[in-house]
Order: structure tokens, then C-alpha cells, then sequence
């Protein structure tokens, strides 16, 4: 039914993040866009902060490797997002951007940025464009839920205001970087609706090594560059992947850490812990490895050796110090064996509120499309469904693809009532 508001039918989106502001665009850019009312609901004084925030780190807004491999990287559900991703993936996406007068570039390692590497620009642009097709904007407006008659309840400076609206999207974010807005405050309003939602946990996250207070001490904050991780998923399904990553004081965390986050954080769940081993030396065989170990090393330490035939030194020999037993460091098989594999178990994912994004959500089986089946004119779209991405532009990717699909989505139960 269409509401009365200037005869239009109105649609509210609730969360001014990517999802949000793309559904938005499409209900505002649609061949309907003359019958619809958009208005964009988001509890915070501005909208987009976490994407902004994202945008200190370069703005990584999606990846150009080839698409067949991007759409293996949302793991379990790469099959249920492809149909989005097909209409809306990592082209479209600096199409997108350059539509709105934005150039991109290509890094080394095929993550695509803004040539600025900012995203206040682009955001800039993108609400310029939304104001321009008639999107309406409520700063501070948290919603709350629902009034009896169906109206949705939202908190403002002024009180409570209710809205009604003829559809809704929900597009509230996970539960990471609540200050921001993502606080996951909507799953017990969804859960008193009968909507099925799996826990909210992190996902990108660190996780807790139990270090000494020497070690902890003396390398937080040092980056490991130039190391591997081999470790195997909660099925037994070998993982091996080179990167970098960042000693912390509680434990480990950063983009090679990010990238196996799932499978780890899975690991822990099942069986409380998680061992992982760092190969140390990734660009060199075990053999060499080994015949450097056991080159005559005459009156020098072994960590003076170390040193000056393998280049371990700083945190990596601090970790192969904290990690490696004294019986070990004096074998020289030994020792290149733990170069090559040096054992390092993870005890916990580090807290939701510190992960780059979540993983968990509202459940596909709960879903007709993105319309919850319990709450019918009720859509849901980006991060508070129940998939998760790797950084690397994955997670925004598929933010903006689901925001246009539910959108679509939108329109064609409006056009089928």
C-alpha cells in the first residue's frame, strides 16, 4: 500500500553506511525514482564515519584481480553473493567512483584505491549526487524499533518521532567500531520479531598470544614483514598464506592475520585455541635454511649467526626466542626446522568492538530475497546479513552490490503489490 506522503511511496533506509547510501542511490536513480520518497535515517551527527575512517588507511574500495578468483574470497557464501556480485562487482565499482569524478589506481598488490587515497572526496561526491536526486537526510535519528500500527520508532534531539513508511531497509552495520554506529543494538529488536540471527563475532580481527612481559615489553608495535603462516581450518583444510603482520601487547593482528581471521576465530571456537606456525624465512627452502644454521659460526652467539647469515634479528629473533624451547635453539637441525615452523598459539579473538567488521548477522534462511520473511516490507541489506569478507576491498564491494540488490529488490515488490 502507498503511504499518503505526497502520494509517493516512501521508503525508509535505516544506516547512512555504504549499504545504506547505495540503496538509496538506486531507489533515487531508478526508473521509478518520480514515485518514490527516499529518506535515509543514521543515529549518528553525519553519515558514513566508518567509511571514513577506512579511508585513513587509503581508501581500498575494491581489488582487480581476476573476478573468478574475487568471488571465491567470501568463503562459504561466495555462491549466495554472486548474483549480487555479477550485477554490481569490483568494475562496476570504479565505474562507479569514476562517475562521480573520483580516479582510481591499481596498487602492487592489486587492491584498488582513489588517487588521492581519501575518502572524504568520494563521500563527498556520493551525497552531493544523493541530494541532488531527492534523497532526504536525518542525522541523529537512532531507530528503536516498531509502534503497534507498524510505524517506525526513532530517537531524535526532539523526542520520539514515528515514521510510517511503505518499505524499510535496514542497513545497520555489524557490531565493530561502535562509536562509529555499528553497535548491533538492532538483533534483539530483529529477534522479538521471530528473525533469525547468528551471534555477531568479530571478523578481521587480532587475536590474544599469552607473551612474556619481557617480549610484550620490548616488540608491541613491530611489524613482521616478509612471513608465512601455516595452519590448518577447522575442517583440517590446510592454510598457507605470506604477508606481514604487527606484534601487539596482548597478541598479533594486521593484514596477514586479517586475511586467515575466519578460519582462526573458527578454530578457537571449536576447540579453544588455535596453534598456527611462522615460517620466519618463507623466501628461502629448508635446505638452505638449514646449511646457514650449520655454517661454523666460531666464537659469535648463535644470535649474532643468525644474524648475519639469515637476517633474523629484531621481533623475529624475539620470537624465535619466545617461542622456540632452549633445546631447540642449541640443535641446528632444530633450529632450522623452527625457522621454517615456529609454533605460535592464538588464545582468543581480541573484542567485537575492536574488529575491522563482523561476522554472523541476520540468516539467508530468514530472508525472500533480502525481505525478512517475518516482517514482510522489511528489507536488509550489507554487513548485518550473515556473510563476511577479507579487507583487501572485499567487504565494501559486496556492501555497495547488496545495497543495489536490495534496492532492486525493493522495486519489484513494490511493482508486484
Amino acid at each position: 500500500m502507498q503511504s499518503e506522503y505526497k502520494n509517493t511511496f516512501r521508503v525508509a533506509v535505516i544506516g547512512g553506511g555504504p549499504a545504506g547510501l547505495m540503496a538509496a542511490q538506486t531507489l533515487a536513480m531508478s526508473a521509478d525514482a518520480a514515485a518514490l520518497q527516499v529518506d535515509v535515517y543514521d543515529a549518528m551527527p553525519s553519515v558514513g564515519r566508518k567509511f571514513l575512517l577506512a579511508g585513513r588507511g587509503g581508501m581500498n574500495i575494491t581489488h582487480a584481480e581476476p573476478y573468478e578468483t574475487f568471488v571465491t574470497r567470501y568463503g562459504k557464501r561466495a555462491a549466495t553473493l554472486q548474483p549480487m556480485l555479477d550485477a554490481f562487482g569490483p568494475q562496476h565499482v570504479r565505474d562507479w567512483v569514476h562517475g562521480l569524478g573520483i580516479a582510481t589506481f591499481v596498487g602492487t598488490s592489486g587492491r584498488v584505491f582513489p588517487t588521492e587515497m581519501k575518502a572524504a572526496p568520494l563521500l563527498r561526491a556520493w551525497l552531493h549526487r544523493l541530494r541532488e536526486h531527492g534523497v532526504h537526510f536525518h542525522q541523529r535519528h537512532r531507530w528503536t524499533g516498531w509502534r503497534e500500527d507498524g510505524a517506525l520508532l526513532l530517537d531524535t534531539p526532539d523526542g520520539e518521532l514515528a515514521v510510517q513508511a511503505d518499505a524499510t531497509i535496514l542497513a545497520l552495520g555489524g557490531a565493530s567500531w561502535a562509536r562509529l554506529g555499528s553497535d548491533g543494538a538492532w538483533v534483539p529488536l530483529l529477534g522479538r520479531q521471530g528473525v533469525e540471527v547468528a551471534p555477531l563475532v568479530p571478523a578481521n580481527c587480532g587475536f590474544d598470544v599469552q607473551w612474556s612481559e619481557h617480549f610484550s615489553g620490548k616488540y608491541a608495535g613491530d611489524p613482521l614483514t616478509t612471513v608465512a603462516i601455516i595452519s590448518t581450518d577447522a575442517s583440517g583444510q590446510l592454510l598457507h598464506k605470506q604477508g606481514q603482520f604487527v606484534v601487539t601487547a596482548s597478541g598479533v593482528e594486521g593484514s596477514l592475520i586479517y586475511a586467515l581471521s575466519a578460519a582462526l576465530r573458527d578454530q578457537i571456537a571449536a576447540d579453544d585455541s588455535a596453534l598456527i606456525y611462522l615460517d620466519l624465512l618463507p623466501d628461502l627452502g629448508e635446505e638452505r635454511v638449514l646449511d646457514e644454521v650449520s655454517h661454523p659460526r666460531g666464537s659469535r652467539s648463535m644470535a649474532s649467526h643468525l644474524q648475519s647469515r639469515l637476517g633474523i634479528k629484531g621481533v623475529k629473533a624475539g620470537l624465535l626466542r619466545e617461542c622456540a624451547t632452549a633445546e631447540e635453539y642449541a640443535d641446528p637441525a632444530k633450529l632450522a626446522r623452527v625457522l621454517k615452523m615456529l609454533p605460535l598459539r592464538l588464545r582468543a579473538p581480541r573484542p567485537i568492538d575492536e574488529a575491522i567488521s563482523t561476522a554472523g548477522g541476520v540468516r539467508f534462511e530468514a530472508l525472500e530475497g533480502s525481505m525478512l520473511k517475518a516482517k514482510p516490507g522489511v528489507f536488509v541489506a550489507g554487513e548485518m546479513v550473515d556473510w563476511e569478507a577479507p579487507t583487501g576491498g572485499y567487504l565494501l564491494t559486496a556492501c555497495l552490490a547488496s545495497g543495489q540488490a536490495t534496492a532492486n529488490d525493493v522495486l519489484r515488490w513494490r511493482n508486484s503489490a
